[in-house]
């Protein structure tokens, strides 16, 4: 299966990185099912940094060695994905033990749900049936070294 990694730069060796704001799983390397969305969020990179090119790097995942990980994986955004996602969110030093996490992702139109939740003028439930009416992509998150091993760099396809 293919995976992609957007980034201003071509990323052919991942690293599991700290994250400057709080993400829906924690810190590790990043990667989506969705070329367009890793494009995308190259695109939303370059405007903000005013840079004229970035890459969508693309990764070959190796199931087989995946198997053998300590996985997390969310079919849909359901209420264990929302307790999850605000744990990461809310709770300074969180830390989780799996090596992989996958569901999908909250993105611009789902944050703004979210601050509806964490402001009590919307419940768990109201939020979850939110949820459903978006078409939401997904992610997998890499979060231990051990992890990385599961996915081989296989090119990187510049964006301009």
């Amino acid at each position: 299966m293919k995976l992609y990694h957007g980034s201003l730069e071509i990323v052919d060796v991942p690293e599991i990185r700290e994250p400057n704001r709080t993400l829906d799983y924690g810190s590790g390397f990043y990667t989506t099912t969705s070329f367009s969305q890793a494009e995308d969020w190259v695109r939303r990179k370059m405007n903000e940094r005013n840079v004229d090119y970035g890459y969508v790097n693309v990764f070959e995942l190796d199931e087989r060695v995946m198997s053998g990980l300590k996985c997390l994986i969310f079919d849909s955004a359901n209420e264990e994905w929302l307790d999850f996602v605000m744990m990461n969110r809310t709770q300074r030093g969180f830390n989780h033990s799996y090596d992989i996490v996958y569901g999908p992702v909250a993105n611009d139109r789902v944050y703004a749900a979210f601050a509806l939740y964490e402001g009590g003028l919307l419940n768990k439930q109201s939020l979850i049936a939110e949820l459903k009416t978006y078409k939401l992509v997904d992610q997998y998150l890499f979060h231990t070294p051990e992890s990385l091993e599961a996915i081989t760099f296989i090119e990187a396809k510049e964006v301009t």
